[in-house]
């Protein structure tokens, strides 16, 4: 009896062990859950999967979290709008790939990840990327994957995933800031790419108000962010834009210092970098820097220069303020509008303006395999195009951007910008004085304005030469007669 019962012990022991180094690995299999309390870590222990309340809430959600941290960094939530209300949920896959999060109290399903598919050997795990997949056994192909959670962020962007959008699945990759700090439903902000007209990544949003654009993809990076840099240190990042899909991505280049892009409850766009020294994440940089990162802060056909401030704003050159009344007091949001109107035709010109955050390119179009000059020529013979500028700045500038509108969110950079041309009327390059402009604006000038200036400059020459020619010849027959 005394050896049945060891037998016993021994069997709960075994049991108990065998179960909790299970649910310590990073996969959850066919018949097995895990429950409040328990977690799942990735192989290299970087992220840990589990249930955790927010802030002061007493409400229990499952997410995926930074495991070194202490303070629990969240970056994915499944039941974003249905907490739990005990600690009675526990998460398992069924035979349909399906990962299914129930309460044990009533049985009832809180979230799902809705897979149809039924598959031989149903497995969800947890990458080291923090990413967490259903797939086929062993089938590590992620072309293969039947869900992740990567396709269907929360407020976070981690390094390999994707910000965009799926054009042939409509699979929308975009950022939904929590509610608050105590309930990660989604909030009033966020961030995705607007695929219309010329790609345009990282739009913070209110709602349906834009409070943030950081410009087209030039190649090299956004035309407003200035300062993304590559190389850096700490990441390289990428932009695709083709027939299928366009998206914005990340990669850390040191798996030892993770980097994540946050949306706030407050409308904040944030990079954080984690500090091992500290052991505490450091903002890296931020989306809105100063005021003229206010979207389209100075209306149409305006820029803003923060060096000018508090009258950052100023209508574009050929253009003059809508309400000059509400301008003088600072209120910039009607903007600016043309002088005279355009004649639309070939006496129309183009007005160089360097170094600056190209406009929004909602209403633009792109050919990339053609040059400047030959885009120059597609605007001017569309009555309808306000502006070109170099869609691509690497390898001295390729590619054409149209605009066939108001110019909208413009700003002047100390660097890193880029130069757009402004249709404006003949008379009005005429009115300007080549000497006051940049020396790459000179050229801009019109034909006739340029015939005037060297016909000026000969005559002028030409006088002075018979002039000094004159006084020569009179002085030299003075000098002569003085001597008989």
């Amino acid at each position: 009896m005394e050896g049945f019962t060891m037998l016993i012990i021994y069997f709960f022991i075994f049991s108990y062990i065998t179960i909790t180094t299970t649910l310590s690995l990073d996969t959850i299999t066919l018949g097995q859950s895990i429950k409040d309390g328990e977690t799942v870590v990735s192989a290299g222990q970087v992220f840990e999967l589990g249930f955790f309340s927010p802030g002061k809430s007493r409400g229990r959600y499952l997410g995926i979290w930074y495991k070194k941290d202490g303070e629990k960094t969240v970056v994915w939530v499944a039941n974003r709008n249905t907490p739990i209300s005990d600690s009675s949920g526990f998460l398992s896959i069924n035979a349909q790939g399906s990962l299914v999060l129930r309460m044990n109290s009533t049985n009832d399903i809180v979230w799902s990840s809705n897979a149809s598919t039924t598959l031989l050997n149903p497995v969800a795990v947890l990458l080291e990327s923090g990413n967490l997949v259903v797939k086929d056994g062993n089938d590590n192909n992620p072309d293969k994957f039947l869900w992740q959670s990567f396709d269907y962020p929360c407020d976070t962007l981690l390094s390999g995933m994707k910000l965009g959008k799926n054009l042939v699945t409509g699979l929308d990759w975009s950022l939904s800031s929590w509610k608050s700090i105590d309930d990660p439903a989604p909030g009033d902000f966020t961030l995705k790419i607007d695929p219309h007209g010329s790609p345009q990544v990282l739009f913070v949003r209110k709602g349906t108000e834009i409070l943030y654009r950081a410009g087209s993809w030039n190649g090299l990076r956004f035309t407003g962010n200035p300062h993304q840099q590559e190389p850096n240190s700490v990441y390289t990042y990428n932009f695709v834009s083709n027939e299928k899909e366009v998206f914005y991505m990340f990669d850390i280049r040191n798996r030892s210092v993770p980097s994540r892009l946050t949306v706030t409850p407050y409308g904040d766009l944030q990079r954080f970098t984690w500090i091992d020294r500290t052991h505490a994440w450091a903002r890296y940089s931020t989306s809105m820097t100063d005021q003229c990162d206010k979207y389209a802060l100075c209306g149409s056909n305006a820029s803003c220069n923060i060096n000018k401030s508090p009258a950052v704003c100023e209508c574009l050159e050929g253009f003059t303020p809508k309400s000059p009344g509400e301008w003088e007091i600072l209120d910039w949001t009607e903007g600016c509008v043309r002088k005279p109107p355009l004649p639309c035709n070939h006496s129309d010109g183009f007005l160089k303006h360097e170094a600056v955050k190209l406009p929004d390119t909602s209403h633009s179009w792109v050919d990339n395999n053609i040059s400047l000059a030959k885009c120059e020529k597609l605007c001017l013979n569309n009555c309808s195009c306000t502006a070109y500028a170099n869609s691509d700045v690497r390898e001295g500038g390729t590619g054409c951007l149209l605009w066939f509108s108001d110019l909208l969110d413009i700003r002047e950079l100390a660097a890193n910008g880029q130069d757009l041309y402004v249709r404006v009327a003949a008379s009005e390059i005429d009115n300007i004085d080549p000497m006051t402009q940049p020396i790459a604006r000179r050229g801009q000038l019109s034909e006739k304005k340029w015939v005037i200036i060297i016909v000026t400059c000969a005559i002028s020459a030409l006088g002075l030469l018979v002039l000094g020619c004159i006084i020569f010849m009179r002085k030299r027959k003075r000098r002569i007669q003085g001597k008989l």
